[in-house]
């Protein structure tokens, strides 16, 4: 692709911000107070069009819980039980929301959920031993379910499939041995007990998954439950004050700085917990502006009181302790002194924290660290790009293509994919697999006039475990007795 092409297509994502276009999401520990509340720690959120069934339709993945230990036994991650996940369409001009999507989930602890309180097992034991066949079986110890609620203004709708079956998330991967569906089981084959992926139909997702997509009487389809991280970056190398390695280049490739693949996947064999839902973008109400906002946010009870029993009583109205929209801004440009204050806020009051995008400290550190001389004030491109702070989706277009579909490329429009004329990628929506570190830090060195594109990257080009190609397109989750954390295996 030309540059002057790629230029105007740079420019469009901040020129579109009221009709428009921008979005991104990647924050795994982004502010000093979410840290301490793993469980309701976003790390991505994913927005993006596909059509199924001739049905244009609004893909919505919200991951949490960063760095879950696949083999963290003996209980496993599971999704809080005093927590509001919630999923938001918003006015993508003023980050208003206009529609909400809350998740609800069933308790954590010894007072339910369990077949069988004499063991220490959660999976493989229940009333009876051995793997798990099916999500719910006697052999699933522990079986979380949950609720959806759609919310337009004052009413709230319950969501339900049309035999009102309980809406459960599957077991995470223990291992072949107990949770053999989601493994290589061939004990001669070189891949032994680590997950499969890459599913292209919904047929051919494996079993536990396919058996906890749940399509409700409103045409949403939702799907919660353990799987693979779907971010790849080398933050260590960011955060070290910019090791060398970061942008490194040998010169093979000879297309810009940090895109010879040498870098460290900080995120390689870790699992996160996935919220999402699929939803038709007819029932969206969007009138004659087809673009749409989305964000998501956790929310706690004001009041917990902790009995000395164990079982804990909650009050008052719920607070908001994480949110996400576009990636990267919380974590890499707000400032210490307002990553606590962003979380608790809403998109609509983002103009106060306009001057981290106007002014980004990344491109400063880089220019005192490299000698570069990228621009860092006045930056309204990328004013225009995070603030509000929602992802912005063109549902004008017809289906993108996701990762392992030929036409996908990690880099959006930067590698030449498009659709309809328009990103498939950042910054229109944002799919699983776009590798918005490279992206971001693209905008960053070539803005504000992209008169000339830089393209920027942290040598990590790629996800640890294939995409699935349908929803809910991110990976199967980590066997937790083949865990692969190290980056050269």
């Amino acid at each position: 692709m030309r540059l002057v092409k790629m230029a105007a297509m740079l420019a469009a994502g901040a020129a579109l911000t009221l009709p428009g276009l921008p979005v991104r999401a990647a924050s795994h520990s982004d502010a000093p107070l979410i840290k301490l509340d793993p469980q309701a720690n976003l790390t991505d959120v994913y927005a993006f069009i596909r059509v199924v069934n001739g049905v244009k339709v609004l893909n919505v993945i919200v991951n949490c819980r960063p760095f879950s230990n696949p083999g963290d036994g003996v209980t496993y991650e599971k999704f809080s039980d005093d927590a509001l996940y919630s999923i938001h369409i918003a006015d993508p001009a003023t980050g208003a929301t206009r529609m909400r999507y809350d998740f609800r989930f069933s308790p954590v602890g010894t007072n339910g959920n369990y077949k069988n309180l004499n063991t220490i097992l959660n999976y493989g034991l229940g009333t009876e031993v051995g793997p798990i066949e099916h999500v719910g079986d006697a052999r699933q110890n522990f079986v979380q379910t949950y609720t959806v609620t759609r919310v337009v203004g004052n009413a709230s709708t319950l969501l339900h499939t049309s035999d009102n079956r309980p809406l459960m998330c599957p077991p995470p991967n223990v291992g072949p041995r107990t949770t053999p569906y989601y493994n290589d089981t061939d004990p001669n084959s070189p891949t032994y007990g680590k997950a499969i992926s890459g599913a292209t139909s919904r047929d051919t997702l494996d079993r536990y998954t396919r058996e906890t997509l749940y399509d409700l009487t409103g045409g949403e389809t939702v799907f919660c439950g353990s799987r693979d991280d779907s971010f790849f970056a080398d933050t260590p190398a960011i955060f070290d004050l910019l090791n060398p390695r970061f942008l490194d280049n040998n010169g093979s490739l000879g297309d810009g700085l940090g895109q010879d693949g040498n870098g460290v996947d900080d995120f390689k064999g870790y699992n996160v917990l996935t919220y999402s839902i699929r939803v038709p973008v007819s029932s969206l109400g969007l009138g004659s502006n087809p673009v749409v906002g989305v964000y998501a946010s956790v929310s706690r009870p004001r009041i917990t009181l902790r009995k000395s029993d164990g079982e804990s009583v909650q009050a008052g109205p719920w607070v908001q302790v994480n949110r996400m929209g576009n990636p990267l801004f919380n974590e890499v440009l707000v400032a210490l002194k307002d990553k606590d204050n962003y979380n608790r806020d809403s998109p609509v009051n983002d103009a106060k924290y306009a001057k981290y995008a106007l002014n980004p400290e990344v491109a400063a550190l880089v220019n005192a660290v490299y000698g570069t001389s990228f621009v860092t004030t006045n930056r309204t491109d990328l004013k225009g790009i995070f603030i509000p702070d929602v992802l912005r989706v063109d549902t004008s277009t017809g289906a993108v293509p996701v990762a392992g579909e030929p036409a996908f490329n990690r880099l959006s429009f930067i590698g030449g994919d498009t659709t309809d004329g328009k990103p498939s990628g950042w910054p229109n929506g944002r799919r699983v697999g776009d590798d918005v570190v490279d992206i971001a830090l693209t905008a960053i060195a070539s803005g504000p006039t992209f008169s000339t594109i830089t393209i920027v990257g942290d040598n990590v080009d790629h996800n640890d475990e294939a995409y699935n190609v349908v929803f809910p397109y991110v990976a199967t989750p980590h066997s937790g007795t083949f865990i692969r954390h190290d980056p050269g295996n």
